[in-house]
C-alpha cells in the first residue's frame, strides 16, 4: 500500500464537473494497493496518517498532526501509484491491485479514516480531476513495504 500525502489548505475533487469530495485544511492523501497489502497494512497506513506531524505549532516547527488542528482528510485512489518506468517510458502498472480487489480495501481505508478525521474521497474508478493547494510544499510518501 502506498500513500502520498500533502498538507493543503484546501484541496477538492470533481466527477463529471461536479465537486464529489472537498476539505479545506487537511491533508491531501492519493493510496494505492497492491496485491500483498492486508488488513493490517491500512490499519498501519491509517494510524500514521491522522498522527503524522506536519502542521506546524506555536513556534512554526511542524509538531502538530491534522487531529491536533482539527483538519480533514481527502482520500483519492490512484492506482497509478504503482506506476513502473524502469523499461521503457511508458509505465506498467501489473503491480496495482485489480480494481473488483482494490475498492473493498479503499472503502476500508476511507472507512478507518474517517473514525479518526472527518473523511471525505472521491469515487472508485472515475475520472477525477483533483484541486490540490499543496500548503508548504509539504508532501510525504508512505509505502507499507518500508514499515
Amino acid at each position: 500500500m502506498r500513500c502520498v500525502i500533502q498538507k493543503v489548505t484546501s484541496s477538492s475533487v470533481l466527477v463529471n464537473g461536479n465537486i464529489v469530495g472537498e476539505i479545506g485544511l487537511g491533508l491531501n492523501v492519493l493510496v494505492g494497493f497492491t496485491d500483498t497489502d492486508t488488513l493490517d497494512d491500512i490499519s498501519y497506513m491509517v494510524r500514521k496518517i491522522v498522527n503524522l506531524r506536519v502542521f506546524e505549532d506555536e513556534n512554526d516547527v511542524m509538531n502538530k498532526s491534522v487531529k491536533d488542528v482539527g483538519g480533514q482528510i481527502l482520500a483519492i485512489s490512484q492506482f497509478t501509484l504503482y506506476g513502473d518506468t524502469r523499461k521503457g517510458n511508458r509505465p506498467s502498472y501489473i503491480k496495482a491491485l485489480a480494481g473488483d480487489k482494490a475498492k473493498p480495501m479503499y472503502d476500508k481505508f476511507c472507512e478507518l479514516l474517517n473514525e479518526e478525521i472527518p473523511t471525505h474521497k472521491g469515487i472508485f474508478g472515475a475520472d477525477m480531476k483533483v484541486s490540490i493547494a499543496n500548503d508548504g510544499p509539504t508532501t510525504i510518501i508512505i509505502d507499507t513495504a518500508n514499515k
